[in-house]
């Protein structure tokens, strides 16, 4: 498997269509922004000329898009891959998605001989352009060990979970965490702050500690110097994700009492025109919260 098709070359999917063609392979890329496209013929990749017809052109096709009802739009209207013979094609869902919208999506294609992997990506761009990302992945085992090379080529592995829907769970489950981690980072350098205590040596400390995290990597020095520009994950896009989680767990009556509050916590950053900051910025609730200017 050498030619490959890719829709969605925004900040992950860049890096990723990048690491594919270091790899070897050929790669035709597709994005409503032309410009994004463009910017990666540089690097080897080939934009569609019609993209209707690039199910014909390749053996697999990656989507690294915002939402399930995006991938669906785009597997359904733009692709229209249930319309016509694409046999034996190959369709790597990227995306952090509804993990029901993607068993469905699985059934859909399975009917005509399209195979479907929810394979979702845990990791930053930051991460991603390092290769430090990892695959989570659902779908029939067969078809996760040939597109191996694959994940290989655009991270630093891969795990196969099980069936379709089971690689989107599982990244609301880690997104969870560390959402939840983030909040924790945020209300212990609030109270570091409070308490006199510098906050850089606080989080140094933090680092070094048994409480030390990839969140406080990730996040860390961001909260402490109030730099939220430029995002490296959107307010709103971790927004998204927990409404996500939310969602899935009333699926499963399973309760999911501080996700809750961290819906909350987001909702009122974005209701002051926060969407935009990194979300390294729900200390700025916390702030406002203990009145620290």
């Amino acid at each position: 498997m050498k030619k490959i098709g890719f829709i969605g070359c925004g900040l992950m999917g860049n890096w990723l269509v990048q690491h594919l063609l270091k790899d070897g392979f050929e790669v035709i890329v597709y994005d409503t922004d032309e410009k994004k496209c463009d910017a990666l013929q540089a690097y080897g990749a080939k934009k569609t000329r019609n993209v209707e017809k690039l199910a014909s052109e390749v053996e697999a096709i990656v989507l690294s898009l915002p939402n399930s009802k995006i991938v669906a739009d785009v597997i359904y209207q733009t692709l229209k891959l249930t319309s016509g013979d694409h046999t034996g094609l190959i369709v790597i869902d990227t995306s952090t998605a509804d993990p029901e919208a993607s068993i469905a999506l699985a059934q859909d294609l399975k009917i005509k001989g399209i195979e479907f992997l929810d394979a979702t990506v845990s990791g930053t761009s930051e991460m991603c352009a390092k290769k430090e990302n990892i695959f989570m992945v659902g779908g029939n085992q067969s078809i996760y060990q040939r597109c191996e090379p694959l994940f290989k080529a655009m991270g630093r592995s891969s795990f196969y979970l099980g069936s379709n829907g089971k690689g989107a769970a599982i990244k609301l489950v880690v997104n969870l965490v560390l959402a939840i981690n983030r909040m924790g980072l945020a209300e212990g350098l609030t109270l570091a702050k409070k308490a006199g205590l510098d906050p850089l040596q606080t989080l140094e400390i933090l680092k070094q500690s048994a409480a030390g995290s990839k969140a406080m990597d990730q996040k860390g020095y961001r909260m402490v110097n109030l730099e939220y520009y430029p995002p490296i994950g959107h307010m709103t896009t971790h927004y998204k994700d927990v409404k996500a989680m939310l969602s899935y767990g009333g699926t499963l009556n399973c309760p999911l009492p501080l996700t809750s509050f961290t819906a909350q916590v987001l909702a009122s950053e974005i209701s002051k025109g926060h969407g935009d900051r990194d979300s390294s910025a729900v200390i700025s609730f916390y702030n406002d919260l203990a009145n620290i200017k």
